[in-house]
Protein backbone atom coordinates (compact mmCIF):
# COMPACT_ATOMS: atom_id res chain seq x y z
CA UNK A 1 0.00 0.00 0.00
CA UNK A 2 2.58 2.42 1.13
CA UNK A 3 4.29 1.68 -2.64
CA UNK A 4 1.16 2.35 -4.36
CA UNK A 5 1.07 5.18 -2.54
CA UNK A 6 3.94 6.70 -3.41
CA UNK A 7 3.92 5.78 -7.15
CA UNK A 8 0.08 7.20 -7.26
CA UNK A 9 1.39 10.76 -5.62
CA UNK A 10 4.20 11.02 -8.36
CA UNK A 11 1.43 10.14 -10.95
CA UNK A 12 -1.00 12.65 -9.83
CA UNK A 13 1.65 15.44 -9.81
CA UNK A 14 2.56 14.48 -13.37
CA UNK A 15 -0.76 14.71 -14.55
CA UNK A 16 -0.94 18.12 -13.18
CA UNK A 17 2.31 19.15 -14.70
CA UNK A 18 0.87 17.76 -18.12
CA UNK A 19 -2.20 19.92 -17.08
CA UNK A 20 0.49 22.95 -16.30
CA UNK A 21 1.60 22.59 -20.36
CA UNK A 22 -1.69 24.51 -21.76
CA UNK A 23 -0.49 27.37 -19.83
CA UNK A 24 2.64 27.24 -22.37
CA UNK A 25 0.75 26.19 -25.31
CA UNK A 26 -1.41 29.47 -24.68
CA UNK A 27 1.90 31.47 -24.01
CA UNK A 28 3.77 30.32 -27.18
CA UNK A 29 0.78 30.56 -29.18
CA UNK A 30 0.19 34.28 -27.85
CA UNK A 31 3.15 35.67 -28.99
CA UNK A 32 4.33 34.05 -32.02
CA UNK A 33 0.91 35.51 -32.88
CA UNK A 34 -0.48 39.16 -33.86
CA UNK A 35 -1.62 40.67 -30.88
CA UNK A 36 -5.45 41.38 -31.94
CA UNK A 37 -5.63 37.43 -31.82
CA UNK A 38 -5.10 36.87 -28.27
CA UNK A 39 -8.94 36.30 -26.86
CA UNK A 40 -9.19 33.77 -29.46
CA UNK A 41 -6.01 31.73 -28.84
CA UNK A 42 -7.26 31.65 -25.48
CA UNK A 43 -10.51 30.71 -26.04
CA UNK A 44 -9.43 27.67 -28.06
CA UNK A 45 -7.50 26.73 -25.18
CA UNK A 46 -9.57 27.03 -22.74
CA UNK A 47 -12.16 24.81 -24.58
CA UNK A 48 -9.91 21.95 -25.79
CA UNK A 49 -8.84 21.16 -21.71
CA UNK A 50 -12.43 21.78 -20.63
CA UNK A 51 -14.07 19.48 -22.95
CA UNK A 52 -11.25 17.04 -24.10
CA UNK A 53 -11.49 15.88 -20.59
CA UNK A 54 -15.50 15.70 -20.87
CA UNK A 55 -14.77 13.40 -24.12
CA UNK A 56 -12.10 11.78 -22.69
CA UNK A 57 -14.08 10.89 -19.63
CA UNK A 58 -17.24 9.61 -21.01
CA UNK A 59 -15.67 8.09 -24.94
CA UNK A 60 -11.88 8.47 -25.04
CA UNK A 61 -11.00 6.41 -22.16
CA UNK A 62 -12.98 3.24 -22.55
CA UNK A 63 -12.30 3.20 -26.36
CA UNK A 64 -8.76 3.87 -25.95
CA UNK A 65 -8.18 1.14 -23.12
CA UNK A 66 -11.45 -1.37 -23.72
CA UNK A 67 -9.34 -4.41 -22.26
CA UNK A 68 -10.74 -7.55 -23.73
CA UNK A 69 -13.82 -6.20 -25.83
CA UNK A 70 -13.13 -4.89 -29.50
CA UNK A 71 -16.01 -4.81 -31.68
CA UNK A 72 -13.04 -5.11 -34.33
CA UNK A 73 -10.45 -8.07 -33.26
CA UNK A 74 -6.98 -7.85 -32.01
CA UNK A 75 -7.40 -4.70 -30.36
CA UNK A 76 -8.12 -2.80 -33.55
CA UNK A 77 -11.88 -0.87 -32.04
CA UNK A 78 -12.83 -1.41 -29.04
CA UNK A 79 -15.60 0.31 -26.85
CA UNK A 80 -16.11 -0.61 -23.13
CA UNK A 81 -19.02 1.61 -22.06
CA UNK A 82 -20.22 4.86 -21.40
CA UNK A 83 -18.31 7.05 -18.78
CA UNK A 84 -15.71 5.83 -16.09
CA UNK A 85 -16.01 2.47 -14.05
CA UNK A 86 -16.62 2.69 -10.25
CA UNK A 87 -16.23 -0.48 -10.04
CA UNK A 88 -12.77 -0.88 -11.37
CA UNK A 89 -12.05 2.50 -9.48
CA UNK A 90 -12.55 0.91 -6.51
CA UNK A 91 -10.03 -2.25 -7.14
CA UNK A 92 -6.64 -1.45 -5.61
CA UNK A 93 -5.01 -4.00 -7.35
CA UNK A 94 -6.55 -2.10 -10.63
CA UNK A 95 -2.40 -0.99 -11.26
CA UNK A 96 0.14 -1.61 -9.15
CA UNK A 97 1.66 1.90 -9.87
CA UNK A 98 -1.60 4.23 -9.36
CA UNK A 99 -5.20 4.27 -9.40
CA UNK A 100 -7.95 4.28 -11.76
CA UNK A 101 -8.40 7.29 -11.45
CA UNK A 102 -5.19 8.76 -11.55
CA UNK A 103 -4.67 6.93 -14.73
CA UNK A 104 -7.96 8.76 -16.33
CA UNK A 105 -6.17 11.93 -15.52
CA UNK A 106 -3.13 11.64 -16.23
CA UNK A 107 -4.13 10.18 -19.68
CA UNK A 108 -7.19 12.54 -19.93
CA UNK A 109 -4.37 15.47 -19.77
CA UNK A 110 -2.79 13.73 -22.81
CA UNK A 111 -5.51 13.71 -25.04
CA UNK A 112 -6.11 17.08 -24.91
CA UNK A 113 -2.68 17.74 -26.21
CA UNK A 114 -3.34 16.44 -29.33
CA UNK A 115 -5.82 19.20 -29.54
CA UNK A 116 -3.70 22.04 -28.50
CA UNK A 117 -1.12 21.13 -31.20
CA UNK A 118 -3.89 21.72 -34.33
CA UNK A 119 -4.63 25.13 -32.38
CA UNK A 120 -1.21 26.77 -33.05
CA UNK A 121 -0.85 26.12 -36.32
CA UNK A 122 -3.90 27.32 -37.91
CA UNK A 123 -4.04 30.32 -35.34
CA UNK A 124 -5.19 33.77 -36.92
CA UNK A 125 -7.54 32.63 -39.76
CA UNK A 126 -10.03 29.58 -38.63
CA UNK A 127 -13.54 30.34 -37.70
CA UNK A 128 -13.84 29.12 -33.80
CA UNK A 129 -16.59 27.36 -33.99
CA UNK A 130 -15.43 25.44 -37.36
CA UNK A 131 -12.28 24.89 -34.53
CA UNK A 132 -14.46 24.05 -31.86
CA UNK A 133 -15.92 21.02 -33.97
CA UNK A 134 -12.87 19.66 -35.58
CA UNK A 135 -10.73 19.29 -32.28
CA UNK A 136 -13.78 17.97 -30.53
CA UNK A 137 -14.40 15.18 -33.23
CA UNK A 138 -10.82 14.46 -33.51
CA UNK A 139 -10.16 14.25 -29.45
CA UNK A 140 -13.41 12.08 -29.77
CA UNK A 141 -12.75 9.79 -32.49
CA UNK A 142 -8.82 10.08 -33.84
CA UNK A 143 -6.47 10.46 -30.89
CA UNK A 144 -8.35 7.23 -28.42
CA UNK A 145 -8.68 4.90 -31.27
CA UNK A 146 -4.76 5.42 -32.50
CA UNK A 147 -3.85 5.13 -28.49
CA UNK A 148 -5.46 2.08 -28.46
CA UNK A 149 -3.50 0.36 -30.88
CA UNK A 150 -0.29 0.86 -28.91
CA UNK A 151 -1.49 1.79 -25.25
CA UNK A 152 -4.18 0.19 -25.23
CA UNK A 153 -2.74 -3.43 -26.22
CA UNK A 154 -3.97 -2.71 -29.82
CA UNK A 155 -2.41 -4.89 -33.02
CA UNK A 156 0.31 -2.48 -32.80
CA UNK A 157 2.26 -3.44 -29.50
CA UNK A 158 2.56 -6.55 -31.60
CA UNK A 159 3.20 -5.75 -35.02
CA UNK A 160 5.29 -8.90 -35.85
CA UNK A 161 6.08 -12.13 -34.16
CA UNK A 162 9.75 -10.61 -33.30
CA UNK A 163 8.76 -7.31 -32.04
CA UNK A 164 6.25 -4.23 -31.12
CA UNK A 165 5.99 -1.08 -31.50
CA UNK A 166 7.67 1.14 -28.92
CA UNK A 167 6.75 4.47 -28.28
CA UNK A 168 7.28 5.18 -24.66
CA UNK A 169 5.40 8.71 -24.33
CA UNK A 170 3.43 9.73 -27.70
CA UNK A 171 6.20 11.11 -30.31
CA UNK A 172 4.15 9.16 -32.61
CA UNK A 173 0.78 8.61 -30.55
CA UNK A 174 0.42 11.92 -29.45
CA UNK A 175 2.23 14.65 -31.09
CA UNK A 176 2.35 13.27 -34.75
CA UNK A 177 -1.61 12.52 -34.41
CA UNK A 178 -2.14 16.52 -33.74
CA UNK A 179 0.58 17.52 -36.07
CA UNK A 180 -1.08 15.03 -39.15
CA UNK A 181 -3.94 16.69 -38.37
CA UNK A 182 -2.78 20.41 -37.88
CA UNK A 183 -1.22 19.45 -41.65
CA UNK A 184 -4.52 18.41 -43.17
CA UNK A 185 -6.57 21.00 -42.15
CA UNK A 186 -4.15 24.22 -42.69
CA UNK A 187 -3.57 22.73 -46.35
CA UNK A 188 -7.27 23.24 -46.43
CA UNK A 189 -8.08 26.42 -44.54
CA UNK A 190 -4.87 28.45 -46.54
CA UNK A 191 -2.29 30.72 -45.54
CA UNK A 192 -2.72 34.18 -43.22
CA UNK A 193 -3.25 37.06 -45.48
CA UNK A 194 0.10 38.21 -45.81
CA UNK A 195 2.02 35.40 -45.07
CA UNK A 196 3.36 35.08 -49.04
CA UNK A 197 4.10 37.60 -51.21
CA UNK A 198 2.99 37.90 -54.91
CA UNK A 199 6.07 35.56 -56.02
CA UNK A 200 5.26 32.94 -53.59
CA UNK A 201 8.15 34.00 -50.99
CA UNK A 202 7.46 33.55 -47.41
CA UNK A 203 7.44 36.73 -45.69
CA UNK A 204 7.60 36.90 -41.47
CA UNK A 205 4.40 38.01 -39.25
CA UNK A 206 6.25 39.04 -36.51
CA UNK A 207 4.91 37.42 -33.37
CA UNK A 208 3.44 40.03 -30.57
CA UNK A 209 5.22 39.35 -27.52
CA UNK A 210 7.97 36.87 -27.92
CA UNK A 211 8.84 36.92 -24.26
CA UNK A 212 5.61 35.71 -23.60
CA UNK A 213 6.63 32.59 -26.19
CA UNK A 214 10.07 32.11 -24.48
CA UNK A 215 8.21 31.94 -20.77
CA UNK A 216 5.55 29.37 -22.44
CA UNK A 217 8.63 27.27 -24.14
CA UNK A 218 9.99 27.19 -20.64
CA UNK A 219 6.66 26.12 -18.90
CA UNK A 220 6.30 23.34 -21.37
CA UNK A 221 9.76 22.20 -20.68
CA UNK A 222 8.81 22.01 -17.19
CA UNK A 223 6.05 20.49 -18.12
CA UNK A 224 7.76 17.44 -19.72
CA UNK A 225 8.78 16.13 -16.74
CA UNK A 226 5.23 15.30 -15.92
CA UNK A 227 4.40 14.15 -19.87
CA UNK A 228 8.07 11.57 -19.70
CA UNK A 229 8.39 11.15 -16.30
CA UNK A 230 4.93 10.35 -15.85
CA UNK A 231 5.33 7.71 -18.82
CA UNK A 232 7.40 5.63 -16.45
CA UNK A 233 4.02 4.81 -14.80
CA UNK A 234 4.98 4.44 -11.50
CA UNK A 235 8.05 6.09 -9.00
CA UNK A 236 10.62 4.02 -9.73
CA UNK A 237 13.69 6.25 -8.80
CA UNK A 238 16.07 4.57 -11.67
CA UNK A 239 13.70 4.92 -14.29
CA UNK A 240 12.41 7.80 -13.46
CA UNK A 241 15.14 10.35 -12.90
CA UNK A 242 16.78 8.44 -16.39
CA UNK A 243 14.08 9.71 -18.19
CA UNK A 244 14.52 13.33 -16.84
CA UNK A 245 17.94 13.26 -17.67
CA UNK A 246 17.64 12.23 -21.32
CA UNK A 247 14.57 14.39 -22.25
CA UNK A 248 16.72 17.52 -20.28
CA UNK A 249 19.84 16.76 -22.36
CA UNK A 250 17.45 16.27 -25.79
CA UNK A 251 15.75 19.65 -25.33
CA UNK A 252 19.01 21.56 -24.81
CA UNK A 253 20.93 19.78 -27.63
CA UNK A 254 18.02 20.63 -29.65
CA UNK A 255 17.73 24.30 -28.80
CA UNK A 256 21.56 24.59 -29.39
CA UNK A 257 20.93 22.08 -32.99
CA UNK A 258 18.46 24.86 -34.38
CA UNK A 259 20.03 27.82 -32.81
CA UNK A 260 23.12 26.84 -34.94
CA UNK A 261 21.38 25.60 -38.01
CA UNK A 262 19.00 28.51 -38.03
CA UNK A 263 22.33 30.87 -38.08
CA UNK A 264 24.11 29.41 -40.13
CA UNK A 265 21.47 29.40 -43.10
CA UNK A 266 20.22 32.83 -42.34
CA UNK A 267 22.85 34.99 -40.66
CA UNK A 268 21.04 35.63 -38.00
CA UNK A 269 20.41 34.42 -34.07
CA UNK A 270 17.05 33.94 -34.37
CA UNK A 271 15.04 33.55 -30.77
CA UNK A 272 12.28 32.00 -32.09
CA UNK A 273 13.83 28.77 -33.73
CA UNK A 274 16.03 28.47 -30.89
CA UNK A 275 12.71 28.06 -28.93
CA UNK A 276 11.38 25.64 -31.04
CA UNK A 277 14.42 23.75 -30.97
CA UNK A 278 14.47 22.85 -27.70
CA UNK A 279 10.95 21.40 -28.02
CA UNK A 280 11.77 19.66 -31.54
CA UNK A 281 14.48 17.83 -28.82
CA UNK A 282 11.17 17.07 -26.51
CA UNK A 283 9.53 15.93 -28.90
CA UNK A 284 12.34 13.63 -30.52
CA UNK A 285 13.26 11.88 -27.20
CA UNK A 286 9.73 11.28 -25.88
CA UNK A 287 9.67 7.97 -28.01
CA UNK A 288 12.44 6.49 -26.08
CA UNK A 289 13.15 8.85 -23.09
CA UNK A 290 13.54 5.80 -21.18
CA UNK A 291 15.24 3.38 -23.53
CA UNK A 292 18.15 6.04 -24.24
CA UNK A 293 21.87 6.90 -22.59
CA UNK A 294 23.20 10.94 -22.25
CA UNK A 295 24.47 10.72 -25.51
CA UNK A 296 22.01 9.09 -27.27
CA UNK A 297 19.63 11.64 -25.78
CA UNK A 298 21.64 14.10 -27.17
CA UNK A 299 22.49 12.98 -30.54
CA UNK A 300 18.32 12.20 -30.98
CA UNK A 301 17.66 16.19 -29.60
CA UNK A 302 20.25 17.05 -32.00
CA UNK A 303 19.13 15.97 -34.61
CA UNK A 304 15.45 16.89 -34.13
CA UNK A 305 16.24 20.71 -33.39
CA UNK A 306 17.80 20.56 -37.37
CA UNK A 307 14.28 18.79 -38.51
CA UNK A 308 12.43 21.45 -36.96
CA UNK A 309 14.55 24.32 -39.14
CA UNK A 310 14.31 22.41 -42.63
CA UNK A 311 10.82 21.47 -41.50
CA UNK A 312 9.86 25.02 -41.17
CA UNK A 313 11.32 25.89 -44.63
CA UNK A 314 10.06 22.55 -46.35
CA UNK A 315 6.34 24.18 -45.15
CA UNK A 316 7.32 27.79 -46.81
CA UNK A 317 8.09 26.53 -49.94
CA UNK A 318 5.11 24.04 -50.00
CA UNK A 319 3.13 27.58 -48.94
CA UNK A 320 1.88 26.49 -45.75
CA UNK A 321 1.12 28.79 -43.43
CA UNK A 322 2.07 27.20 -39.29
CA UNK A 323 2.35 30.43 -37.51
CA UNK A 324 3.71 28.72 -34.10
CA UNK A 325 6.14 25.55 -36.04
CA UNK A 326 3.75 23.32 -34.79
CA UNK A 327 4.01 21.12 -37.27
CA UNK A 328 7.70 21.07 -37.55
CA UNK A 329 7.78 20.92 -33.81
CA UNK A 330 5.04 17.82 -33.31
CA UNK A 331 5.02 16.41 -36.53
CA UNK A 332 8.14 15.63 -38.00
CA UNK A 333 10.62 15.80 -34.95
CA UNK A 334 7.78 13.19 -33.83
CA UNK A 335 8.28 11.28 -36.83
CA UNK A 336 12.29 11.44 -36.24
CA UNK A 337 11.67 10.37 -32.20
CA UNK A 338 9.79 7.78 -33.43
CA UNK A 339 12.75 6.25 -36.06
CA UNK A 340 15.02 7.10 -33.30
CA UNK A 341 14.27 3.90 -31.22
CA UNK A 342 14.85 1.92 -34.18
CA UNK A 343 18.38 3.33 -34.57
CA UNK A 344 19.22 4.34 -31.18
CA UNK A 345 17.18 2.24 -28.71
CA UNK A 346 18.09 -0.67 -25.73
CA UNK A 347 16.53 -2.98 -28.24
CA UNK A 348 17.71 -1.22 -31.69
CA UNK A 349 17.64 -3.36 -34.82
CA UNK A 350 16.68 -3.40 -37.95
CA UNK A 351 13.26 -5.30 -37.33
CA UNK A 352 12.55 -2.60 -34.74
CA UNK A 353 13.00 0.27 -37.26
CA UNK A 354 10.86 -1.35 -40.05
CA UNK A 355 8.24 -1.63 -37.24
CA UNK A 356 8.86 1.29 -35.81
CA UNK A 357 8.61 3.14 -39.64
CA UNK A 358 5.55 0.50 -40.72
CA UNK A 359 3.39 1.88 -37.35
CA UNK A 360 4.30 5.64 -38.58
CA UNK A 361 2.58 4.99 -41.62
CA UNK A 362 -0.68 3.50 -40.68
CA UNK A 363 -0.83 5.96 -38.05
CA UNK A 364 -0.08 8.98 -40.79
CA UNK A 365 -3.20 6.77 -42.91
CA UNK A 366 -5.60 6.79 -40.83
CA UNK A 367 -5.12 10.39 -39.63
CA UNK A 368 -4.85 12.00 -43.01
CA UNK A 369 -8.00 10.15 -43.46
CA UNK A 370 -9.34 10.58 -40.99
CA UNK A 371 -8.71 14.68 -40.85
CA UNK A 372 -9.55 15.15 -44.02
CA UNK A 373 -13.43 13.20 -43.86
CA UNK A 374 -13.69 15.59 -40.48
CA UNK A 375 -12.45 18.76 -41.93
CA UNK A 376 -14.16 18.68 -45.20
CA UNK A 377 -17.55 17.75 -43.22
CA UNK A 378 -16.70 20.47 -41.32
CA UNK A 379 -15.94 22.45 -44.34
CA UNK A 380 -19.22 21.64 -46.18
CA UNK A 381 -21.65 22.54 -42.86
CA UNK A 382 -20.42 25.94 -42.09
CA UNK A 383 -17.07 26.80 -43.83
CA UNK A 384 -13.05 27.02 -42.63
CA UNK A 385 -12.42 30.43 -42.56
CA UNK A 386 -13.11 33.62 -41.51
CA UNK A 387 -13.52 36.23 -44.40
CA UNK A 388 -10.70 39.07 -45.60
CA UNK A 389 -12.59 41.71 -43.25
CA UNK A 390 -12.22 39.59 -40.30
CA UNK A 391 -9.19 38.02 -40.50
CA UNK A 392 -7.93 41.98 -41.29
CA UNK A 393 -9.55 43.16 -38.02
CA UNK A 394 -8.78 40.17 -35.86
CA UNK A 395 -10.17 37.39 -34.61
CA UNK A 396 -10.91 38.52 -31.31
CA UNK A 397 -13.09 41.55 -32.65
CA UNK A 398 -14.49 39.61 -35.02
CA UNK A 399 -15.32 36.42 -32.94
CA UNK A 400 -15.50 37.53 -29.76
CA UNK A 401 -16.27 41.17 -29.69
CA UNK A 402 -14.05 42.44 -27.59
CA UNK A 403 -10.28 42.33 -27.24
CA UNK A 404 -7.65 41.72 -24.92
CA UNK A 405 -5.70 44.67 -24.72
CA UNK A 406 -7.44 48.52 -23.74
CA UNK A 407 -5.27 51.34 -23.20
CA UNK A 408 -5.88 53.31 -20.23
Amino acid sequence: MELLTTNNVWMMLCAALVFFMHLGFSFLEIGLTRQKNTINILFKNFFIITMGLIVYCLVGFNLMYPGDFNIIGKGILGFAGLGLDAAAAADLSYNKGYTYWTDFLFQGMFAATAGTIISGAVAGRIKINAFMLIVFLYILIIYPIVGSWQWGSGFLSTLTEKVGFYDFAGSTLVHSVGGWGALIIISLLGARKGKFDSSGNAVAIPGSNIPLSAAGVLILWLGWFGFNGGSVLSADPANTSLVLVTTCLAAAAGGLSASLMSTLAYKNLDITMFMNGILGGLVGITAGADQMGPTEAIAIGAIGGAVVVVGVAILDKCKLDDPVGAIPVHLFAGIWGTLAVGIFGAKASFDQFMVQLASLGIVGAFCVVGALIIALTVKSIMGLRVSAEEEEKGLDISEHGTKAYFSS
